[in-house]
């Protein structure tokens, strides 16, 4: 019996020590780590259909599900095309909020400030998604009245797919799209500037993009081909220094096509057979990243590991390779994740027959690659096929921090003080104060709250502050309401993070 017992209880230490190892340990889930979603407006049709406090409601409810999947960022389409989801006196209001294009919606409100406010107090960022040149969605869509196109419709050229652009190689068009995103950092506290693959219009066979006229007068000399590239680079090189002169704590990122050239074409391509964003679409991505005009690339890995031209497994390495210093994150289509079947000569995962589980741990392996973004949010809001419940409860369990921006900042913030528990409106609350500064670059913004057991030593916890696994949670708030049955079961500390996400120092509950 004696003996029995002293099993009993070797076990029981084992289990403890085994317990006290995981919690320090690192976490199988990184603690830094970019995880967006994509919401557009263009082709949503159930804005039009709903009321100001509809519409308000339901983006309430798709950001709560987005950040119960741990999603630390939304890109958020504010100008689909040429136009504005958000007040301006320089576009006319778009028409996939109100269904008519330039009618405001009744009664007036600012989608673009309401969405920073509600990221920002979950703890997340918002990237302001403008499309630069397109300016009508097909052969029928005309340009809303008062729209810049009325003024100078010489800035303005329309291709065989139907649809009207601004002419990329004008400096006028150049100047105009600058002067709207310097308008948009100026009046609102965006996280980041976002554009994604739409600069020079997709193809149509056998017909050229009808830029005769600018060439003549600004091309001579070039080869067509690299001078539409190098109109795109202006853009840009202007874009980004804008933004470093008005607000350089702003991140500037693109989500380019997926092939940048196939290994065919250019032997520092990948070995891939597909459209080629720099011959195509006359985008010169890693470029950019390269000369340090963009702050954040997310290439769009829509296609399964296996996909003969385009495999992810091919792309996810080409990409890692070509990150230039820059953070890499990348785009990933949920219904072709949840919809193919993982690879089993891949090192797949039997209990997790979809590619979900299979990608993240690939792309988590690969040192140049800093995230996720899903295409689009809504499929990941929908739950579809159950990505929802899968990202919740395994491959995004517990809240992560973006790594940070440390080529535009890395002084860590000073720490929170005075952090305690208290009742706020009847609930039971952990509170902290914030030192001021004049310094945007170091404002507190956000907030990360670690949660350990009380019977563990100071040692141990400070280990497990690198494990992502004690992290509570992330917000935007100076306070938190504590989940029900704490009890002073728990010791909790509270850390600082900046616009750049650099983190202070730990401070601990009194």
């Amino acid at each position: 019996m004696k003996r029995l017992l002293f099993l009993l209880l070797l076990l029981a230490s084992l289990v403890s020590c085994a317990t006290a190892q995981d919690n320090t340990a690192p976490s199988r889930l990184p603690k830094h780590e970019f995880r967006g979603a994509w919401m557009h407006i263009i082709g949503q049709e159930q804005y039009a259909r709903m009321t100001p406090d509809e519409t308000r409601q339901y983006l309430i409810n798709q950001l709560d599900l987005l950040q119960r999947a741990n999603c630390n960022a939304v890109i958020w389409q504010i100008r689909p095309q040429a136009d504005a989801a958000y007040k301006s006196d320089l576009e006319p209001w778009t028409r996939w909020l109100t269904g008519e294009p330039g009618k405001a919606p009744n009664p007036v409100w600012d989608p673009l400030q309401f969405m920073i406010e509600q990221t920002h107090s979950r703890g997340m960022e918002l990237h302001a998604w403008i499309n630069p040149y397109r300016v009508t969605s097909s052969e029928e869509d005309k340009p809303a009245p008062g729209h810049i196109y009325y003024e100078h419709p010489e800035w303005f050229l329309k291709y065989a797919d139907g649809k009207l652009y601004f002419d990329p190689g004008l400096p006028e068009c150049r100047d105009f799209i600058d002067t709207v995103v310097r308008d948009i950092l100026v009046r609102y506290d965006i996280d980041a500037l976002h554009m994604d693959d739409y600069f020079y219009p997709y193809p149509v066979t056998g017909v050229d993009f009808p830029d005769t006229t600018s060439y003549n007068l600004y091309g001579i000399g070039w080869d067509k081909n690299d001078w539409r590239r190098h109109n795109v680079d202006l853009l840009i090189e202007q874009l980004h220094g804008t933004i470093q002169e008005v607000k350089p704590w702003v991140r500037f990122g693109i989500s380019p096509f997926g092939i940048w050239r196939n290994k065919a074409s250019d032997p520092d391509g990948s070995d891939t057979n597909g459209l080629q964003c720099y011959d195509a679409l006359y985008a010169d991505c890693p470029k950019w990243t390269a000369e340090g005009w963009v702050d954040y690339m997310v290439p769009q890995l829509y296609w399964e590991l296996e996909h003969k031209a385009a495999s992810d497994l091919v792309l996810m390495h080409w990409w890692n390779d070509h990150a230039n210093g820059r953070h890499m994150y990348y785009g990933q289509a949920v219904r072709n994740v949840m919809t193919h079947q993982d690879i089993a000569d891949d090192g797949g995962n039997p209990s997790n027959p979809t590619q979900l589980d299979h990608k993240l741990r690939l792309q988590r392996a690969l040192p140049d690659v800093h995230g996720v973004t899903w295409w689009p949010g809504y499929t990941i809001t929908e739950n579809f096929k159950g990505v929802l419940d899968s990202l919740e409860t395994n491959q995004m369990s517990h809240p992560a921090l973006i790594p940070a921006y440390t080529w535009l900042d890395d002084t860590a913030p000073h720490a929170v003080s005075d952090v305690k528990v208290k009742k706020v409106n009847g609930k039971k609350c952990l509170v902290w104060n914030i030192r001021k500064t004049d310094d945007p670059m170091q404002q507190a913004v956000r907030f990360v709250i670690y949660r350990f057991p009380k019977s563990r030593d100071a040692k141990f916890c400070v280990s497990g502050l690198d494990n992502a696994d004690n992290i509570l949670a992330i917000t935007g708030e100076t306070s938190f309401v504590l989940p029900d049955g704490d009890k002073g079961k728990w010791q909790y500390a509270v850390t600082a993070l900046d616009r750049c996400w650099n983190e202070s120092t730990p401070t601990w509950k009194k």
